[in-house]
């Protein structure tokens, strides 16, 4: 994939760009961006849908910069996974403020699950790849399969934030947010519908996530999920050019989150989050630019759920991104591949607007990007055991195979572009895990993953 991928950009990289550089169109009014939606996973099934952007301009004095948005978004997935998405954000409803509110909902019948702190929770790679090979008629003690490290999970997300001015650049941030939870075990017929015999996920091997709870790494009160009712306070700092499409500026936001139990949340915790974006014009009138994003999640105590750990908590007009791996955070790695109490992650990427155009009365542009993703747990959930005495042996051979502490989990990868209007972008991007170039003997080899080819909208930040 990564041949085809190079092949796909090369001819992209090689045109030299002649296009006239006209003076944007000034966008007015409503304008849409419809886009399917198409994935697959293995163990999810094919993803179908779609999604739909609706910008308003108003009478175009803040473009490139829009009025007000409304985001919607559903998918399907053939194995019986959901998902659905409304946002709303408004600049101009309330003066002096910007009101942003979504409902997000998933059903995921294989989300993935990886365990606590990153390295020390060991990825048996060797294994799972046997088990991908239908090879049938080997040990069954020699390989596992991939729902090993999956669980069922239903989410429901709602927030209403909002922002505003304290000075030109200064802003307070204020918000509402509520979460539902409702995590188990696989549900096997699900997973194994349409597979070969030999295929089948048996019910006497235990999953990741059924062995957490087993140890005791995973308590009671908190093995099925819950709710969370949570307020926001926070301040950010705003000087970019653009939103959609930044050249230049710096971004930044920190925030505190207070989940107590007279709020109405099954098991409180109080968490802080600090994110630094910047924006560097390398050559100006948005052609190239680097842009870098530093975030900081981190737990105040010692304790906190963990189905509310792998976050990248944001406010305004984004939602709670989950998944320390993935398309949002660090691109290339597993999904939810890392999470403790503490976080610490990084984004260095450099944008290449290699070509800009108007068609159909739309300012449409191309862009590459180069980047690398990194993440780490700074600050680990307790994983000494507390199960009964039967199960002391498994896991004492669990972690045995793991880190004694974790470090970077690093990704580099490249990406292509589509930007409409400066608001409407499709990205197609493709990401590589560094420990996949690691020796055999590391024993980090492959810990995070094969690689992972994205189709998604927008920049990361």
């Amino acid at each position: 994939m990564r041949r085809a991928l190079t092949l796909s950009l090369l001819p992209a990289m090689l045109c030299v760009c002649a296009a006239a550089q006209e003076k944007d169109i000034v966008k007015t009014g409503i304008n849409l961006g419809p886009l399917p939606a198409v994935a697959y996973d293995a163990d999810k099934g094919f993803q179908y849908g779609a999604l739909l952007n609706i910008f308003n301009y108003g009478d175009g004095s803040n473009y490139p910069n829009y009025d007000s948005k409304m985001y919607l978004e559903a998918s399907f997935f053939t194995k019986g996974s959901q998902l659905y998405v409304i946002s709303y954000d408004d600049k101009t409803l309330i003066p002096g403020v910007r009101w942003s509110s979504a409902v997000f909902a998933t059903v995921d019948k294989a989300m993935d699950f990886y365990g606590f702190n990153g390295y020390m929770s060991y990825y048996d790679h060797g294994r799972i790849s046997l088990g991908k090979q239908n090879k049938h008629t080997q040990n069954p003690d020699n390989y596992i399969f991939s729902p090993y490290y999956k669980t069922d999970r239903i989410q429901i997300i709602a927030k209403s934030d909002f922002i505003g001015e304290i000075s030109s650049h200064l802003k307070w941030e204020a918000g509402y947010h509520f979460s539902y939870f409702r995590q188990g075990p696989i549900d096997r017929a699900a997973i194994n519908k349409g597979k070969d015999s030999y295929n089948i996920f048996p019910d006497s091997q235990p999953t990741l996530y059924e062995n957490y709870i087993d140890w005791g790494l995973i308590s009671p009160e908190e093995a099925g999920g819950g709710i969370t009712s949570s307020v926001r306070l926070g301040l950010v700092y705003d000087s970019r050019d653009k939103e959609g499409a930044p050249t230049r500026g710096i971004w930044a936001e920190g925030h505190v989150t207070a989940a107590p139990k007279w709020l109405g949340t099954s098991n409180p915790f109080w968490r802080y989050s600090f994110t630094w974006r910047h924006y560097l014009p390398l050559i100006d009138n948005d052609v190239l630019t680097f842009a870098y994003r530093i975030n900081y999640e981190g737990t105040f105590g010692d304790s906190a759920p963990f189905y509310i750990l792998p976050y990248m908590t944001v406010m305004g007009d984004f939602y709670d991104r989950d998944g320390m791996g993935g398309y949002r955070t660090v691109r290339g790695m597993m999904r939810d591949r890392v999470f403790g109490l503490d976080m610490a992650t990084y984004t260095a990427e450099l944008r290449w607007r290699f070509t800009r155009f108007q068609l159909l009365n739309q300012n449409i542009a191309f862009a590459l990007n180069l980047f690398s993703d990194g993440t780490m747990v700074t600050r680990g959930r307790d994983m000494s055991f507390r199960g009964e005495e039967k199960f002391r042996e498994s896991y004492e051979e669990y972690m045995s195979k793991g880190a004694q502490t974790d470090s970077p989990h690093i990704t580099i990868g490249a990406g292509l572009r589509f930007i409409m209007n400066e608001n409407f972008i499709v990205a197609l991007e493709y990401g590589l895990p560094v420990s996949k170039f690691y020796s055999k003997s590391n024993p980090l080899y492959n810990q995070d993953g094969p690689a992972a080819f994205y189709i998604s909208t927008g920049y990361l930040f």
